[in-house]
């Protein structure tokens, strides 16, 4: 579907300069713009491309005003890269506006699948499993026995959702991520071996969660694995069986959580941290990338290092760390 500059104007209560009627037919990067696309002007840095760009139309600030002539027509908003995301949004809606199942796809007897939703080819659905509407479940997915998805939700391809996980509204799952497998739980016997734990539990996830590729989140060995609302995971991160991860944190590609910690609301966790289990991280917490959490973390901290420690207290450590080699030399000449 196409628009008009006009109708992306009023999605976003933009203000045009130019002409409303001019159609849109794609989305780019302003320095890369050609006829009939939109862009979107909100970095400074960029600023000498809008009089360069071949775009049609660009979303800009509302006090933005020319220096030179430029041929584009101009949507001012009061801010542009909010803006723009609103519009990407619109794009990839329309593009995702799919429905029915696939003549390659098996779904058991027992399942139920909205009619609004898409299921796309070779992919499976188990036993009593439930798909809301507006999905779009692309192709090699799989689905297992007694999954309950919400309304509005996207799996991309190879997607594995196993046995009893449940998961909200309006939710993202990209490319070979796998929820519900079992959490590494084994027991030691007495001739050195391992007896396998039985994992019994499953996988919850909340509303507006959104799962990078190639990552895992294993289910309880009882209860369930919680993923709040409003989480947002990288790609390649481990979420371990009975971790607890609050509303709206966010954590960065590579990190992995051991068993039966929990993560509080808000957290901000860089790439690479590695955190172990049974451990409490407090609300607004902030983890740099690469630390290693081995104790509970207050609230509002902020830190890093292995074993992570109060940022503050890392730099002034940092300091005398790399000063260590001027001082032994001058503990040399002492001697």
């Amino acid at each position: 579907m196409n628009f008009t500059a006009g109708q992306i104007a009023d999605q976003i209560n933009g203000t045009i300069v130019g002409d409303r009627d001019i159609d849109i037919l794609n989305i780019s990067k302003i320095e890369e713009g050609s006829k009939g696309s939109l862009t979107f002007l909100a970095n400074p840095k960029y600023t000498e491309f809008i009089y360069t760009t071949k775009a049609s139309v660009a979303i800009v600030s509302s006090d933005f005003e020319p220096t030179e002539k430029i041929d584009l027509t101009l949507i001012k908003v009061k801010d542009p890269y909010s803006s723009f995301t609103t519009i990407l949004e619109l794009f990839n809606k329309d593009l995702s506006n799919r429905k029915g199942i696939s003549q390659l796809t098996v779904i058991d007897k027992s399942s139920k699948i909205s009619d609004s939703s898409f299921i796309g080819s070779f992919s499976s659905v188990g036993e009593n499993s439930i798909i809301g509407e507006n999905c779009v479940i692309e192709n090699q997915v799989f689905i297992g026995n007694n999954v309950e998805v919400g309304n509005d939700c996207k799996f991309y391809p190879g997607v594995k959702i196993l046995d009893d996980t449940i998961i909200g509204q309006n939710c993202i799952i990209h490319s070979s991520t796998t929820i519900g497998s079992d959490g590494f739980g084994f027991a030691p016997n007495d001739d050195g071996s391992f007896k396998k734990i039985p994992q019994t539990g499953n996988v919850v996830i909340g509303d507006n969660v959104e799962i990078g590729s190639n990552s895992t989140i294993d289910r309880a060995t009882l209860g369930s694995t919680i993923i709040s609302d409003g989480v947002k995971l990288d790609n390649q991160i481990q979420i371990a069986h009975n971790v607890e991860i609050g509303e709206n944190t966010a954590i960065a590609a590579q990190s992995g959580i051991a068993g039966s910690t929990k993560i509080g609301k808000n957290c901000m966790i860089g790439g690479q941290v590695g955190i172990i289990g049974h451990i409490k991280i407090g609300d607004n917490v902030k983890i740099q990338a690469q630390a290693g959490v081995t104790s509970d973390v207050e609230s509002n901290s902020r830190v890093t290092g292995t074993p992570a420690i109060s940022y503050m207290n890392y730099n002034k450590s940092y300091v005398h760390f790399k000063n260590l080699p001027e001082i032994v030399k001058k503990i040399d000449k002492k001697d």
